[in-house]
């Protein structure tokens, strides 16, 4: 038995349906997000003015939650060096599961939604405000969303015995 059929045909990644509508809703609706805050929101204008949970305008220089601020053209440059890995990790993955594919899109739409506000503004704009947490934004929730699930599922996949996975029978 050959790998090809252990493991089914994965398609070019323009034409996973599953990862492309997935990767292409977070970044619409990041886009519009941000979008509409910019809009519609001053700067450090927050709604509701008190509470937990608010939305809040404000932009960031750095990577997720704020993290390495003033650090523009290293994380532009760290955000398609990740979106490379992605797409190799998404060739070079044997398998074509379910899951993995829907962590890969909300991780290549979550980069590439930032990505987006790097390239044309130089900076994220981040509107999440809860409580004392960094305010991000939906790319930011897309990215931590996939990481979280591609956590999990190597935590808990089964191993493959040597000899299925080889096609070999010793």
């Amino acid at each position: 038995m050959t790998q090809e059929l252990l493991s089914p045909k994965k398609p070019p990644i323009y034409r996973d349906r599953l990862l492309v509508s997935i990767f292409s809703l977070v970044v619409a609706v990041d886009q519009l997000t941000k979008m509409l805050v910019r809009a519609h929101l001053h700067m450090h204008e927050s709604i509701p003015t008190e509470g937990v949970f608010r939305f809040t305008h404000t932009t960031n220089t750095g990577a997720i939650f704020g993290i390495f601020s003033d650090q523009t053209l290293i994380m532009t440059i760290a955000s398609f060096v990740g979106v490379g890995i992605l797409l190799y990790f998404y060739h070079s993955h044997a398998g074509s599961e379910r899951f993995v594919r829907c962590s890969l899109g909300l991780l290549l739409g979550g980069a590439v939604g930032n990505l987006v506000d790097r390239v044309l503004m130089g900076r994220v704009t981040d509107f999440i405000d809860v409580g004392a947490w960094p305010i991000f934004n939906l790319a930011d929730s897309a990215i931590v969303t996939g990481i979280i699930i591609l956590v999990v599922l190597f935590l808990f996949e089964k191993e493959i015995p040597k000899s299925s996975r080889t096609g070999s029978s010793s």
